[in-house]
């Protein structure tokens, strides 16, 4: 069961001008976006975020009219970056209260809707998913290189999963020149696995087919690699997990004294900025881009879409139905 979900982003519905933002918790994008929303005009405050607009204690900034928690809203039943359980949080808001969060977790959702709060949850947004797999395999590939004593040109590497990260990741491993495998269960995904010209794995039938890899990259939310399997990889194999929930049987890992490495909120740590730009109408730009006139937005080759530059700012101007989806 879900909270119900709004059918207005946060800028488009009433005079949000005259309403106070509360920015609770989070990482750097939730900072640069209320940066970025009080540069705009509006009026800002925050609690538990480091640099962030107008700090107050939380019975102050829970005066605000509309909350907006972090990407994702809690880690272990505690909103993200703070101290505060979800729980007590959310009996602290009001049914008035607009309240936006990324990934929400079932419990807390459940909650949402028998406190009668209303959460509009703006990862839910496909787009804003896709978008946000590419610094997540970005940081996979840079905590790769930093981790093996290896070149990643030329290494057997495996990806678990074929969603979004494992798409964009495998598509990065293969244009630095490693030797990319990828594992499905779909008949579909095995099909375009190979049409890309990785080489397909089906997810129940690895056994055997493990010896050579040297880095596993998982992105399944659930455990794939048993200890049979994980006996398999050769011992200076690194695992690097970027789902929620871990794709290895840890206790085997440890046996096996595999090294493990736990890669969680890499698009806030590697990407803060442009993790906030796809969360936030403007963008602050330096000296040196400042000016006037259209211009696309783009990330490492990836076009985001359209700017409009106005002195030390960027407005975005996605288009309107794409932008009812934040």
């Amino acid at each position: 069961m879900r909270a119900r979900a709004a059918a207005y982003p946060l800028w488009k519905r009433g005079n949000e001008m005259d309403q106070t933002i509360a920015f609770l918790g989070g990482d750097a994008r939730m900072r640069l976006l209320a940066q970025m929303m009080a540069a705009e005009g509006y009026d800002v405050c925050s609690w538990e975020l480091t640099g962030a607009p107008k700090p107050l204690a939380l019975c102050d900034a829970l005066k605000a009219d509309i909350i907006v928690l972090p990407l994702p809203a809690e880690k272990n039943g505690y909103l993200s970056g703070t101290e505060l359980t979800m729980e007590s949080l959310l009996r602290s808001l009001r049914c008035e209260h607009r309240i936006f969060a990324g990934n929400v977790g079932n419990d807390a959702s459940t909650l949402a809707q028998l406190l009668g709060l209303t959460i509009t949850d703006y990862f839910a947004s496909e787009e804003l998913s896709v978008r946000n797999a590419i610094p997540t395999a970005e940081g996979a590939i840079e905590a790769a290189m930093k981790h093996t004593s290896v070149t990643l040109h030329g290494t057997p590497c495996l990806v678990l999963g074929f969603g979004r990260i494992g798409k964009v990741l495998a598509h990065d491993l293969s244009a630095l020149g490693a030797k990319v495998s990828v594992s499905a269960r779909k008949r579909s995904d095995l099909a375009w696995i190979d049409a890309f010209g990785y080489a397909p794995l089906h997810t129940n039938r690895l056994s055997g087919t493990l010896g050579k890899f040297r880095v596993v990259f998982n992105t399944v939310p659930h455990q794939v690699l048993d200890e049979t399997l994980l006996a398999e990889l050769p011992p200076d194999c690194l695992l690097i997990e970027l789902a929620s929930a871990s794709g290895f049987d840890m206790d085997a890992v440890e046996t096996l004294r595999l090294s493990y490495l736990k890669a969680g909120g890499l698009p806030g740590r590697v990407a803060p900025e442009t993790a906030a730009y796809l969360r936030g109408e403007t963008i602050q730009l330096s000296e040196e881009d400042a000016g006037k006139g259209w211009c696309l937005v783009s990330v490492d080759g990836y076009s985001l879409g359209w700017g409009k530059k106005s002195g030390g700012t960027l407005k975005n101007h996605y288009p309107k139905g794409l932008r009812k989806q934040y």
